[in-house]
């Protein structure tokens, strides 16, 4: 009789990736049209923000004015005049566009506005990366609105015919932004706008899958319960944030669903650390328009009213 032989024992083990935890939240309408914006926990949209578009009106002499925030919040004017560009600009450019994030309460909570104009490089249609227009985000801190991020966009060349974009962080104590996020995007198609410190690529949206996230059973509370000042001492770290823009539709209109924004639930202790995000994420849909070649035309909410005579 031959001799039996034994198996090896085999040990299985199946191991599975979760997704980091985010908040997701979306719009419910495109950022000029000041829509509401929800927060989804899987069949569930819950109201957290309103967004507030506005349009600086263009004067007679086409001079740049101070963006209207709210008077609890008029300390953040210096703020916008020493990050962006006021000088007169001739030939085709867009301009004094700002979105307003709004808690539950009427607060303002985070703005975006736009510190230096998206204009046209001299004997072309387009905005160059080397003249690129810039947005400033500001957050709530020390009773005024103060700097959080610094967005820059223009439209790139060549067949690939993208959004091109640079993001950084601005850190109360330092001379220079922190770069977290620069790449492109498909105008036509769309893509996500992506920071993601896992080593993945910061801003790259080639390899990130398409989400299935929904939020925790929590939402971000008002900063009075944590306090004020964790930024930006506590760097941020893993996935941060994941942002959707619509590709251009025609006539001036937008193809599909508005903005979705992901955040990271580890970048979130209070509710104006999710609403800068949001914030964010209306400047780079919005920037989107702002890129668009100045041959085609804009919807009626981007258009400034004619020129007025100035009242003495």
């Amino acid at each position: 009789m031959g001799k039996k032989t034994k198996k090896a024992a085999q040990f299985h083990l199946d191991v599975r990736a979760e997704p980091d935890p985010r908040f997701v939240f979306q719009f419910d309408g495109s950022p000029e049209c000041s829509p509401q914006v929800f927060q989804i926990r899987g069949n569930t949209r819950q109201p957290v923000f309103t967004c507030k578009f506005s349009l600086r009106a263009a004067d007679r002499n086409q001079r740049s004015r101070s963006v209207p925030l709210e008077a609890s919040c008029s300390g953040a004017r210096g703020w916008l005049s020493s990050f962006g560009s006021e000088r007169e600009r001739p030939g085709k450019e867009r301009k004094g566009w700002s979105i307003t994030v709004h808690d539950l309460s009427g607060s303002p909570v985070a703005v975006a506005s736009m510190v230096t104009p998206f204009v046209a490089s001299p004997g072309s249609d387009r905005v160059s990366r080397s003249n690129p227009g810039c947005w400033l985000i500001l957050r709530p801190g020390d009773g005024t609105l103060k700097p959080w991020g610094r967005l820059e966009a223009w439209r790139e060349r060549g067949s690939a015919d993208g959004l091109g974009y640079r993001f950084e962080l601005i850190p109360d104590s330092a001379s220079s932004g922190i770069v977290l996020a620069e790449s492109n995007l498909s105008c036509s198609k769309g893509g996500k706008f992506v920071i993601d410190l896992n080593g993945n690529g910061n801003g790259s949206n080639a390899s990130t899958p398409k989400s299935t996230a929904t939020s925790p059973g929590c939402s971000p509370r008002s900063s009075g319960d944590f306090g004020y000042g964790l930024w930006p001492y506590c760097m941020y770290r893993g996935f941060v944030m994941l942002a959707t823009v619509e590709g251009e539709g025609g006539s001036g209109k937008k193809a599909g669903a508005p903005p979705l924004v992901e955040v990271g639930v580890q970048q979130v202790s209070c509710t104006e650390d999710a609403a800068a995000f949001v914030a964010l994420s209306a400047a780079l849909d919005l920037s989107r328009d702002a890129c668009r070649l100045f041959s085609q035309k804009l919807r009626k909410e981007l258009c400034p009213p004619p020129p007025q005579d100035m009242l003495f």
